[in-house]
């Protein structure tokens, strides 16, 4: 079994920053793409940023010169640094992984979703 936990997130003016950060465990033999997704309310589920297993980035244009994301490859974690927040960042954010267990095909996990509020 493979769990995702997500850590990070709360709430912060607008033109503050914050940091995410998402950690799996179990049985992992290889993590390929990880990123983050936020869902706003009553919105659809959006990509933020996706990075690849080696180092290939993509951003949404929204937060594109704002946000950066980074992994480590030993700690099976991905991180999202959010800088010049605005009012409209303001989501549930879930990180995403897609993991390979040691047979088999890779599948997709999602973390538990933290919530991120700017205010104005």
């Amino acid at each position: 079994q493979v769990r995702l936990v997500e850590s990070g997130g709360g709430l912060v003016q607008a033109g503050g920053s914050l940091s995410l950060s998402c950690t799996a465990s179990g049985t992992i033999f290889r993590i390929n793409t990880m990123g983050w997704y936020r869902q706003a309310a009553d919105q659809q589920r959006d990509m933020v940023a996706l990075i690849t297993s080696t180092g290939g980035t993509n951003y949404a244009g929204s937060v594109k010169g704002r946000f950066t994301i980074s992994r480590d490859n030993v700690k099976n974690t991905v991180y999202l640094q959010m800088n010049s927040l605005k009012p409209e960042d303001t989501a549930v954010y879930y990180c995403y992984q897609l993991i390979r267990p040691p047979n088999g095909p890779p599948s997709a996990y999602w973390g538990q979703g933290t919530q991120v509020t700017i205010s104005s």
